[in-house]
């Protein structure tokens, strides 16, 4: 797992072909904005959580995010422990971003 600053994680995934964005805060959460092109499975789901985490492609590089950084740092370890090779925490979280978002 790598946590990476708001900037090297937008850059980083800017000249990435193989990425996918992962939100990992709860739907009430997600409506209140998110980073376009993300997809959402709530790390508080527990046992579905990784039952949804099984489904994706292990091959990816994995951009993942929560509200501060700390619920997507901890989903990054459990890929790491569940055979994702690429996760990347931003630092920070959503409440940081100053990306493009979707309201």
């Amino acid at each position: 797992m790598a946590n990476l600053s708001q900037e090297e994680w937008s850059s980083q995934l800017e000249q990435d072909d193989n990425a996918f964005i992962l939100d990992v805060r709860t739907s009430e959460e997600v409506e209140e904005g998110y980073i376009p092109g993300s997809s959402n499975i709530d790390i508080y789901l527990g046992q579905e959580f990784l039952e949804e985490l099984e489904k994706l492609d292990k091959s990816k590089n994995y951009y993942v995010y929560c509200r501060s950084g700390n619920r997507s740092g901890q989903a990054c370890a459990i890929m790491n422990n569940a055979g994702f090779k690429n996760a990347y925490n931003l630092e920070g979280g959503f409440m940081k971003w100053k990306g493009a978002v979707v309201d």
